[in-house]
Parts: structure tokens; C-alpha cells; sequence
């Protein structure tokens, strides 16, 4: 039988578990559990697998059986106590006689129930605690929590960069900066994203595909700013759009003559999605606060962005960019014209701080991919 060295060990086996969910479960949160006896002997675990499906308390107390009455229930998040696909957690647990819970952090969402699950445990008589490995599990939860508070999906940016910083030579060619490894690593990480956003520039000089090889959780929504959906009829994305949605996410400029009506509808009969999407400065440009207002409607929680630097210093100057995924090649182009990764307005100042928080590096061959959650922004555009 497995035995804990101590708590945290415990929460940590709940946090390996929940990432098990990460591409499964969205809209829903990753969440995991472990039940053990006093001597931290485990007794039962489980995670949320499926969207739907039952939650983590609930395989936890499956394999537990009859031994959960009187152990401890440790949880990356707050169970809950509403029924929607599911019946509440909280109800489960307090009929399996858990006499303790540990809770990593609280539920950000709200239930309009009038009460929250640690409430409802309490007042049941079982003992609840709550911040055992509250960082990670808020890192985990970062997705869920963004989009039941901000009210919009989580924004993954992803580049691949030369060691002097540059995403492309001042000629346009990016094949490839990025060696085998670290495309791998994209493809995972696409593999698990509700949508993949990029910009017409990028569809016009590279043709991506912008899909995961080979297919991992989730089929991800390619989605192109086209302000004058310029997107060619023979591009990989329009001749996959059958089998891999595609929304074009244009201005009415795209609308503004006979011919260009004709061309929209070809690509809608190809497949496409259009939306009008018109900038409220009357610019012709994609109105990217209300893409991402409509991605929410969607329900897409993790939406990755890989496109060039001036869509991607749009969404910097926005503070839209949630997560970073850099990926940097020891290779070195150089050359005034070539761009780096955010354009944009940019920062007036240099940051005071690590932009990212806790980043992490791992290396794919001779690549170093460094990626973490960014820090709110502090400087002044």
C-alpha cells in the first residue's frame, strides 16, 4: 500500500493527478483527490476526467469504498456544492463519512447558491483546511479561473526565436528556427488548446496548418485576423476546414463590394466561419476585445496565439497575454529589418520585475524552451 511521507506529498499526488484533465475537461477546472487513513495510507484517488463526467471527489471515493469513512480528503479545489451535469460533490462527501478535507485553494466561480462548499462541509461537522500547496494549485487553475473572473479565455503566446532575438530573417523565412524537439512540444501543447489564433501575414507567408500532429485531447479552432479576408481558397487552413473548424475573423471591409461578398461566400461554402468583427475606432482592424468576448460565449478556455509581432504586440499592449511559451534556437540571424517577437506600442519603461512568475527552462536538444504566467503589468504603456 502507498504511504505519504507527509501532507504536502499527498496534495502533490492530488496536483499530478488533476493535470491528468488538462485538454479533457474544459470548460470545467482540472481537479484532483487522494484519500488517506491517519497514517497517510492511500486509500483512494481519482481525478476529473472527461467534461461531464464525475468529479475528482467522486473517483476518489469509488476506489476508497467503505475506507473513506473517517479519512482525510485531500483536493486541489474546493468541491463543490451545486448540481449541474453532475450531483455535488459536497453531498458525496459528507454521505461517505470523509471526517477531514484538505483544500488547496477556494472555487473562484460563484454558484449563486448562497453558500460555498467549505460552508456546506463545515456545517456537517467535518473539519476543513485550506492552502496546502495553494501556488501550484492556482498555477494548475489559472485557465479556470480566468475565464469565470475576466470573462475570457486564458491567452497562451507562443514564438520560436534566434538567440539575438528574431522571429524571422529580414527576408520573411522562419523555417525553421525551432529544431524537431521543440515543434514536438508545440504540437502538445496545441493538442490540448480549445482554439489557435494567428494573423493573415503569417497564413499569407508560411500556409499552417495549425493543427496538432499527431492529435492529442482536443481539436483545436484555427482562427485568423483578416481584416479584408484575404484568406487564399488555397491555403492548408481552407482545404482542412471541413475536418478542422476555421474562423475568419474580418472587418466589413471584407463586405464593402459585390466581388468581395462573393469571395466571403466562397469561403464559407469551403467551410469557413466568418465573423465581423469591426474595430470601434473605425480602423480597419479586428476588434480583438470583442473576439476574445465572443470566445468566451464559446466557452473556449485555452486559446493559443501564434502569429506575427505586430498582432502579437496588439495583444501585449492589451495585457491579454497570459502565459508565455518561448521556445530559443542558438542560432543567430541578425539584420535591423527582422522582426522580434512583440511590436506593438510596447512598454515605456522596462520592466522592474521578472515578467513571467516562477518561469520555468527546460531544454530540446539544443533549444531552450522557457515559458511561465505572466505578471500584471506595472510600467505604463
Amino acid at each position: 500500500m502507498i504511504q505519504f511521507l507527509d501532507e504536502t506529498a499527498a496534495m502533490q499526488r492530488a496536483l499530478e493527478l488533476a493535470r491528468s484533465g488538462q485538454g479533457r475537461v474544459e470548460p470545467n477546472p482540472c481537479v484532483g483527490a487522494v484519500i488517506v487513513d491517519q497514517e497517510l495510507r492511500l486509500l483512494g484517488e481519482g481525478f476529473h476526467e472527461s467534461y461531464g463526467g464525475p468529479h475528482a471527489e467522486v473517483h476518489a471515493l469509488r476506489a476508497a469504498g467503505a475506507g473513506a469513512r473517517g479519512a482525510t480528503l485531500f483536493v486541489t479545489l474546493e468541491p463543490c456544492h451545486h448540481t449541474g451535469k453532475t450531483p455535488p460533490c459536497t453531498a458525496a462527501i459528507i454521505a461517505a463519512g470523509i471526517q477531514r478535507v484538505v483544500i488547496a485553494i477556494l472555487d473562484p466561480a460563484r454558484h449563486g447558491s448562497g453558500s460555498t462548499g467549505q460552508q456546506q462541509l463545515r456545517a456537517a461537522g467535518i473539519q476543513v483546511e485550506v492552502g496546502l500547496c495553494a501556488g501550484q494549485a492556482e498555477e494548475l487553475l489559472a485557465p479556470f479561473s480566468t475565464l469565470v473572473i475576466k470573462k475570457r479565455p486564458y491567452l497562451h503566446a507562443k514564438w520560436a526565436m534566434t538567440l539575438d532575438g528574431k522571429i524571422a530573417s529580414a527576408c520573411g523565412d522562419s523555417k525553421w528556427i525551432s529544431n524537431a524537439e521543440s515543434r514536438m512540444q508545440v504540437h502538445l501543447l496545441r493538442g490540448r488548446m480549445d482554439g489557435i489564433l494567428t494573423g493573415i501575414g503569417t497564413v499569407l507567408q508560411d500556409d499552417p496548418l495549425l493543427t496538432a500532429r499527431p492529435d492529442g485531447p482536443r481539436q483545436a479552432t484555427r482562427i485568423v485576423l483578416d481584416s479584408r479576408a484575404r484568406l487564399p481558397m488555397t491555403s492548408q487552413l481552407v482545404q482542412t476546414a471541413h475536418r478542422v473548424p476555421v474562423l475568419l475573423v474580418t472587418t466589413s471591409q471584407a463586405t464593402a463590394s459585390p466581388a468581395a461578398v462573393a469571395r466571403c461566400r466562397q469561403l464559407e461554402q469551403a467551410g469557413v466561419e466568418i465573423m465581423v468583427c469591426d474595430s470601434p475606432d473605425g480602423k480597419e482592424k479586428c476588434d480583438i476585445p470583442a473576439l476574445m468576448q465572443e470566445l468566451f460565449r464559446r466557452n473556449f478556455t485555452n486559446v493559443m496565439l501564434e502569429a506575427g509581432s505586430e498582432i502579437c504586440g496588439a495583444f501585449h499592449d492589451l495585457q491579454l497575454i497570459d502565459e508565455v511559451h518561448c521556445f530559443i534556437a542558438p542560432k543567430l540571424v541578425g539584420g535591423a529589418a527582422a522582426p522580434s517577437p512583440l511590436a506593438g506600442q510596447g512598454m515605456k519603461q522596462i520592466p522592474q520585475h521578472s515578467s513571467l512568475i516562477h518561469p520555468r527552462i527546460e531544454r530540446f536538444g539544443d533549444d531552450l524552451y522557457l515559458h511561465g504566467r505572466t505578471r500584471p503589468q506595472t510600467s505604463d504603456l
